[in-house]
């Protein structure tokens, strides 16, 4: 599984890899860095003998499937960085793009100074194709995540303004836009700023980039006042602009922090599915997706399986990636099943059975052990660079045609930025594991008598590994009160008494 060929290979018909012709070589090889996830020393030590094959593509899929196995784990010795900065500068793009996209993903929030300067030294060089400037400006807007860092928005800033009209109006400059407002993630201000400096740029660019930026300035505050100024964009029928669909994202990452904006926000969506432009419907489906992520609610599930038999084949596409995203990690059945009817319904529509290929590993993600939720502790807390993965994806996917169906299907794996286990442990005060018996059960607000207070509901009890679901909170089964954080998905919790749990 993880030796998909011999590098030393001729390229005959019985070699995984060989069967796939030139960028496509780029997502297989880099597969190997999702199936080591994580385990750096093993991981890096596979991928090695790919960095030193003839084939470009093949090179810039391993130096991609470095980042990947790099991601969200911080090591002393920085070996990514390491191996990575050497092909930052490279002639051939494949390989500068493979390099450039494992730093973002590998870095992520690390808001590193050496890798701010290799990566606006790029963005500052004359005579670089569009594609290196888009990915640079994503990896720079990942690293530096929420930050509002003056000079980083200043460099994406001059990028987007040295780009003539027709570069502007090709499917990768979107990324350029939400590169800076990746940098604003979640802050609410200094978006006025940067606006201002884009001036020059045309009506529908300048929308686009307002409506980008303010969205994700506001993504997870829940306010209602830049949820109206969003749908009143959704609303303007004069022509249907690109920043529609980014208006409607933005909808879905305002709203999705509390339960009570996120059903409102749905209303709306259903409302603009039946009466709005094509463009704006082509985004619901990614909008329900990122509302309801790795989190099955019937009705949504329905609702995804109607649009996903669609006579516009681009609302049906985004539909079937969107049930892949509810139910990622879910193993959930009835999804699955839907994904398997679907899979015989387009098996002659090649970029539809892709899409139902990638929703199907999507539910079964990790064996239905890990999540793409980036809440947690009962959406308490936000991951920015979980939601900046699933937002960079899901943007992407607005133009499913030219950058999923492309030779930029690559962006799928910024996927794993959000990526984390759904498990609870327990461990001794030697951070041994420990079995604990704990009541696992539905989350609620906190309700019963004074001084003896419950936060779930409808509770099972389990020993400690359990799996938690989206809306699920634990507590250790003991007479004492002890809560543990509802949804504490990939979280360890520390027992120093483990005598409590054997009386109990």
């Amino acid at each position: 599984m993880t030796d998909p060929v011999d590098s030393s290979s001729d390229g005959s018909s019985g070699n995984w890899l060989f069967k796939n012709k030139e960028h496509a070589k780029i997502s297989v090889v880099a597969s190997l860095g999702m199936i080591l996830l994580w385990d750096v020393n093993s991981g890096l030590a596979q991928i090695d003998k790919y960095l030193h094959s003839d084939d470009n593509y093949v090179i810039a899929g391993a130096l991609l499937g470095v980042g990947l196995v790099n991601c969200s784990v911080t090591n002393d010795y920085d070996p990514a960085l390491a191996l990575l900065s050497e092909y930052i500068n490279k002639e051939d793009s494949s390989i500068q793009i493979g390099a450039i996209m494992g730093l973002g993903i590998a870095y992520a929030g690390a808001q590193d100074e050496q890798i701010l300067n290799s990566l606006i030294a790029i963005l500052k060089h004359e005579n670089v194709p569009l594609e290196v400037i888009a990915f640079t400006a994503i990896s720079l807007g990942l690293v530096f995540v929420g930050s509002s860092n003056g000079e980083v928005a200043q460099a994406i800033t001059d990028a987007l303004t040295g780009r003539s009209v027709s570069e502007l109006g090709q499917p990768l400059s979107r990324l350029l836009v939400l590169a800076l407002g990746l940098i604003y993630l979640g802050k609410q201000e200094g978006i006025e700023v940067t606006s201002e400096v884009l001036t020059s740029f045309s009506k529908k660019m300048r929308n686009y980039v307002d409506i980008t930026l303010l969205s994700c300035a506001h993504a997870g505050t829940g306010n209602v006042l830049t949820v109206q100024k969003l749908l009143g964009h959704c609303s303007h029928l004069e022509n249907a602009e690109t920043s529609q669909g980014s208006a409607v994202l933005g909808i879905a990452m305002v709203a999705m922090a509390e339960e009570v904006g996120l059903e409102m926000s749905i209303r709306s969506l259903k409302h603009f599915l039946q009466y709005g432009e094509q463009k704006i419907r082509r985004a619901i489906p990614l909008a329900l997706g990122l509302l309801y992520i790795s989190n099955p609610k019937v009705n949504v599930m329905d609702t995804l399986s109607k649009l996903s038999h669609d006579t516009d084949l681009e609302v049906a596409m985004a539909a079937v990636i969107s049930l892949g995203l509810i139910g990622a990690g879910t193993n959930n059945a009835r999804v699955a099943g839907m994904l398997r009817n679907l899979s015989s319904f387009y098996y002659n529509v090649p970029g539809l059975l892709f899409c139902v290929r990638i929703a199907q590993g999507l539910v079964h993600m990790g064996k239905g052990l890990l999540t793409l939720n980036p809440y947690h502790s009962n959406r308490l807390l936000c991951s920015p660079t979980a939601l900046a993965g699933l937002v960079t994806m899901l943007h992407a996917c607005l133009d499913m045609k030219s950058i999923i169906l492309g030779k930029y299907h690559f962006v799928l794996y910024y996927l794993v930025l959000a990526m984390k286990p759904r498990m609870l442990m327990t461990l001794d005060k030697n951070l041994e594991p420990i079995s604990v018996p704990v009541r696992v059960g539905e989350a609620v607000d906190v309700v019963g008598q004074a001084g003896r207070p419950k936060t779930i509901t409808g509770f099972q009890t389990h020993s400690t590994p359990v799996l938690l679901a989206a809306g699920e909170g634990a507590e250790l089964a003991t007479e004492k009160y002890v809560p543990l954080s509802p949804i504490l998905e990939g979280y360890v919790i520390l027992v120093e008494n483990t005598e409590d749990m054997e009386d109990n």
